[in-house]
This record gives structure tokens, sequence and C-alpha cells, in this order.
């Protein structure tokens, strides 16, 4: 089981660069709250000139958005990326795409940012799957501290959930938007998923639509040699149609005879608690806990 590099710590004075790697920004002012926060802890944080395009539904075309992240990739004085939001399109830029070769450098988001760092984390460098800019001024302030102690260096703290049974395991956490994490399967930004725990976390999405991404992931082979699975808040699931959405998770994977953790506080619309991509993590079932290695 491969690892992927912590990146150096982010300290104070640290300079940040801001892309939308997807979707446009349709409000400013949650954006321009998530800098504050950021600027207020004592970070530099440039924008990227085109932060503001819109090209359809994207923040900009391919060229345009891919331009934008190698700059900041690229640029030495930048530490970090920071993502503005998720939306659609992430995936996109991965067609004709390369990572540099530079020294680790931290990569925030989630939702649709799934793509970005989970091709990432086959280069051997973790990113955080956490609240994009729009997001994290809405933020409870322990989820926001905890934020700013894994890219500063410090532990955090295990989550806490339902345990659905299955026992303990331990497995390179790979945290994910399930709906874009689906649409990974079978490209070449799929990471190996040899010996992982998954953590799935979704919005907007019927039983039914849940039920097949999950069918998918049975009949590809891709759920046979995962240790476990982390679920976080899937907002906006419910429908009148008959079958609720943990009933569906229940008979998806309840019968994969592993450790399963549900109601855990990440995704979107609540808490969205930092978890790092391809560091170790420890999964028990029975107590209902999701625990990060900071080794």
């Amino acid at each position: 089981m491969q690892l992927c590099q912590r990146p150096a710590p982010l300290k104070p004075g640290d300079r940040l660069w801001v892309t939308l790697p997807s979707g446009p920004l349709r409000d400013p002012e949650p954006f321009h709250k998530g800098i504050e926060i950021w600027r207020d802890r004592g970070y530099q944080v440039d924008l990227s000139p085109n932060y503001q395009k819109q090209w359809t539904y994207l923040a900009g075309t391919d060229q345009e958005r891919r331009t934008s992240l190698e700059q900041g990739l690229k640029a030495d004085q930048y530490r970090a990326i920071l993502c503005g939001r998720g939306g659609y399109g992430g995936a996109r830029l991965l067609e004709t795409w390369q990572w540099p070769t530079i020294p680790a450098k931290w990569l925030i988001g989630f939702s649709d940012i799934t793509s970005l760092l989970w091709s990432l984390a086959q280069t051997g460098v973790s990113g955080v799957h956490g609240p994009v800019l729009t997001t994290l001024a809405q933020e409870p302030d322990w989820s926001v501290q905890r934020l700013f102690d894994w890219v500063e260096g410090r532990a955090i703290p295990p989550l806490k959930g339902m345990g659905w049974g299955g026992g303990q395991a331990t497995g390179k956490l790979l945290p994910a938007n399930l709906t874009v994490a689906t649409h990974l399967l079978g490209t070449a930004a799929q990471p190996n998923l040899s010996n992982v725990i998954l953590a799935f976390e979704d919005i907007g999405e019927a039983p039914y639509r849940i039920d097949r991404m999950l069918t998918q992931w049975r009949m590809t082979g891709a759920l046979q040699s995962v240790r476990g699975i982390a679920l976080g808040r899937f907002s906006n699931c419910e429908n009148t149609g008959g079958g609720s959405i943990e009933e569906t998770l229940r008979d998806r994977i309840g019968d994969l005879n592993i450790p399963v953790v549900a109601d855990l506080p990440f995704g979107h619309e609540g808490s969205n608690a930092a978890l790092p991509v391809g560091m170790t993590a420890k999964l028990d079932g029975n107590q209902g806990s999701l625990e990060i290695d900071d080794n």
C-alpha cells in the first residue's frame, strides 16, 4: 500500500493561490468570506486573474482553467492551491493533463475537486478533501480549526459516526464525492483501490441513482479489495418514490463484510471535516470512528 506524501506544513505568511477548476463563481460574498478566513490567519492569498470567468457552466474554457491551475502549481512562491468552488468540470482538465514535477503542494477542495485530488494522489502527493472557499465561512469553528491543524502540521482528532459493524480496518484513505468518483472508474484518474478506505458523500442524488452508482462499483469489481467504507452526509438525497438513502446504502454495501461507518460529519450542507487524501486511516465499524494517522 503506497501512501501519499503530506506536503510541508503551511505557516502564516505563506502565499496561496486561488483558482476555480470547475464551475463558475455564483455568489461572490461567501467566496470572499472564505478568503478572509485564510487572510485573517495570516496567509497571503492571490486570486487567479480569471477567477470571475464563465464559459457555459464552467469557470472558463478547459485551457483557461488548466492554465490557472498550472500557474499556481508552477510558481515557486505559492505553497497551496485553494479551490474556489466545485460544480462540474475538474475531470475535463485531466484528459490531456500531466502534473508538473514540483515539490509537493497542498490542494484543498471537495465535491467536483475529487477528480483532481484522486489524480494528484497518483503522483504520491496528498491533498485535502475539505471546504472550498465558498463554503469555508459556513463551517463551525471546530471544522475550520481542523483544516488549519492538518495543513499546519498538527494531528487531528478522530471523527465519530454510526458504526454498522464489520470490525476494524486500516487502509489508505480516499475521500470522494460518490458521483464524481463513479465517473472516474476505468479511467486513468482512478487510483488503485486495493487496501483502501473509501469515504463517500453526495448531494442531490435520489436513492435509485445512488443504487445505480454503487451497483456499478460492485459490477466492475472495484469494491472487492476495499478494506472499509466511511459514509458522510448525503444531502437532499431522499425522495418520495420509495426507499430511503440509508436503506439503499445498507443494501448496496452492507453485505461486503468490511467495516462501515455512517453519519460522519463531512460533505455538503453541513460541517465538512477535512480529510487527507492518500494517508493511513483506521476505520472502526463497531465503535463508529474514523481516525487519521498523522505520521
